[in-house]
């Protein structure tokens, strides 16, 4: 079996045993709280009963707040590979207007921690969901996953978030909040103002400038967002007459 015949196999066989009860936000960020249930693999090789023993990882994973995006936003973001970039620029051209969410990820290394339980993974995930109930947490989910290719397993959890929050909580508040509408196609699309530009940007913009007057960013990455969206020129006055009064 080859490694990508493993990996559908993994992915096949993770299950979500809880899901957090609230989806991702669409005006801020998200933490969850993940406990994710394995098997040992040892357990094969010694002999031993499957569910005498259950590895548990447990660890946190926060989603920036999501960014409503066009096509020609991507071909400006780093970090994808010449033909990802190439998909963004046919879709540039195709349908500018199209509108994308793009989700900055974050796991959080320090509350990550991993344990050996002696109980089934069964129980185990039992005893976690009812403490969860207990707690009444919202963002804390149950994952059972396989030892060997565990993030595997995490990032079928992570894309099933996603997905889920984006169709359900991330569209119906930007339609609501007239960010994007929907065309005649059903695609969620880009909503411009009478200049032709998208409103959204405008808001982010708007945002940007109030943290770069307090020294929350700095001029660099105000001006990298600008130019992302091809509004320099039009911001270029309130940009350096920030500049000015400092003089």
């Amino acid at each position: 079996m080859n490694i990508e015949e493993k990996i559908k196999q993994v992915i096949e066989n993770t299950e979500i045993i809880k899901p957090p009860e609230k989806l991702l936000a669409s005006f801020d960020s998200t933490t969850i709280h993940y406990y994710l249930l394995a098997v040992p693999m040892y357990l094969e090789f010694e002999g031993r009963n499957s569910e005498s023993e259950t590895i548990k990882r447990e660890g946190r994973i926060t989603w920036q707040k999501p960014k409503v995006i066009t096509p020609s936003y991507m071909l400006r973001v780093e970090g994808f590979s010449g033909e990802a970039r190439k998909a963004f620029e046919m879709l540039s051209e195709e349908n500018a207007d199209l509108a994308m969410v793009l989700y900055s990820l974050r796991l959080s290394k320090d509350s990550e921690k991993m344990s050996i339980v002696s109980n089934s993974l069964s129980t185990v995930a039992k005893n976690i969901s009812n403490d969860i109930d207990r707690r009444k947490d919202p963002y804390s989910a149950v994952i059972k996953g396989i030892d060997e290719f565990w993030d595997v397993s995490l990032s079928k959890f992570i894309q099933e978030i996603v997905n889920k929050s984006a169709h359900y909580s991330q569209l119906p508040d930007l339609l609501r909040s007239n960010m994007v509408r929907v065309s005649g196609t059903g695609l969620p699309v880009i909503t411009r103002d009478w200049l032709g530009n998208p409103l959204v940007a405008r808001n982010e913009i708007e945002i940007l400038f109030k943290l770069f007057e307090k020294g929350e960013i700095g001029a660099a990455d105000l001006k990298q967002e600008l130019d992302r969206w091809g509004l320099f020129e039009q911001y270029q006055d309130k940009f350096f007459k920030y500049f000015k009064k400092k003089n």
